[in-house]
């Protein structure tokens, strides 16, 4: 094996959660190597495209909101901490064909843990955002301290935190293999090979590159995002992000920022992608400017101009659309983070503090019990995972 310092964590993956967990690692003191196939932030995973919504009203397990909660605070002491804007408070509007899907479930989880959000009828969205064109069946939740995230900025930021506080990065690494014992990880690259005592896998949509070491239900989709010239109803400081469920599909956005034109893409559907292969640029398939063009043009017609830029990314979806966080099956001292399908950039600075955490003390005081893979069912073949949490207090 070549003569590489041996590393308290080996972090595979410095996407969104990896960097996150290197800049909590590193800030504790934990020796801590990140190892990217890029470098980061880069246009090959799933954090580019200028913005993410944060929002805190959260579909799903209530764990959720009380992790969006934590990510805010997070985020604003990265802000601070690295002087950056990282977080745009311009609100969330979330509409929605009441038909297709109803905010109430939603509402009342937020009112039980004092997230403040409002419910809209149409006539009400209307009279606020009068360039909006929505049938009398449209409601929506507004969440007036929700927002916006600059997320290649937020890559940036942990980066140069987490070197700040002493952690090493490997860029342009391609791992190749994986191995492990109780007490050590060795990660074995092109450029070498490296031990660590623990290792983060945090490795996004190449997750399925490190089987047969982990396999794991995820599932990467090429999605796209567009940007449409737009009336400045649409700009950035009169418009909020938004999400918007109707019969065209489910849809997210965020407003015109600096005239770049208003930016919109698709949540549900999407084309499988596997690494190695290519990934078809935007505009590819017709598809790619119609659905988020004839979205616009029945809802938001000032945000149908001309397409200004096309973007393609990529999800990772578990079966379910919620997050692994759990150890390795046969490993312990081998963590995983991965599936965050499409939601899951807003959360990932305290995904980074619930990584450190499992790394260096063995449990969270965050309810990450939704997430466990265990939740799967497993191969005969395969050992059964096991849960990672003691009792939360």
């Amino acid at each position: 094996m070549a003569d590489h310092p041996v590393y308290d964590v080996i972090i595979v993956g410095a996407g969104s959660m990896g960097m996150s967990a290197g800049y909590h690692l590193a800030r504790r003191g934990v020796r801590t190597l990140l190892i990217d196939a890029f470098d980061p932030p880069h246009t090959e995973g799933s954090h580019h495209g200028e913005t993410r919504l944060i929002r805190h009203a959260y579909s799903g397990d209530p764990a959720y909101i009380d992790l969006a909660l934590r990510a805010q605070v997070l985020w604003e002491e990265a802000e601070a901490e690295s002087g950056t804007e990282l977080l745009v408070p311009s609100g969330v509007l979330n509409l929605a064909d009441s038909g297709v899907y109803s905010f109430a479930g939603r509402l009342a989880e937020a009112r039980k843990r004092k997230v403040r959000a409002e419910q809209l009828d149409a006539e009400e969205i209307r009279r606020r955002w009068p360039a909006l064109k929505l049938p009398e069946s449209f409601e929506a939740m507004y969440e007036p301290d929700a927002g916006y995230l600059y997320s290649e900025r937020c890559i940036t930021a942990y980066r140069q935190l987490a070197l700040a506080h002493g952690a090493e990065l490997l860029t342009n690494t391609p791992v190749l293999n994986v191995t492990a014992r109780e007490g050590s990880v060795t990660v074995h690259t092109k450029n070498g090979d490296y031990q660590g005592a623990a290792a983060v896998l945090s490795a996004g949509a190449w997750f399925s590159s490190l089987s047969p070491f982990v396999s794991l239900p995820i599932k990467a989709v090429r999605k796209v995002v567009g940007w449409f010239g737009s009336t400045p109803d649409f700009e950035a400081g009169k418009f909020p992000g938004f999400t918007l469920g109707a019969e065209e599909g489910g849809f997210y956005g965020f407003p015109s920022i600096g005239g770049a034109g208003l930016k919109i893409g698709r949540h549900d559907t999407g084309e499988e992608w596997r690494p190695g292969e290519p990934l078809a640029p935007f505009g590819s398939l017709e598809s790619d400017e119609d659905d988020l063009r004839r979205v616009l043009e029945a809802y938001m017609p000032g945000a149908a101009g001309k397409l200004l830029k096309g973007s393609v990314c990529k999800y990772e979806h578990t079966p379910d659309e919620d997050f692994i966080i759990d150890r390795h099956p046969a490993y312990s001292n081998v963590l995983l983070a991965g599936g965050f399908s499409g939601h899951g950039f807003k959360f990932s600075s305290v995904v980074g503090e619930i990584l450190a955490d499992l790394a260096v003390q063995g449990n969270t005081r965050q309810n990450i019990a939704p997430f466990v893979l265990s939740r799967f069912p497993t191969r005969p073949d395969q050992p059964q995972p096991k849960l990672i949490l003691e009792e939360i207090e």
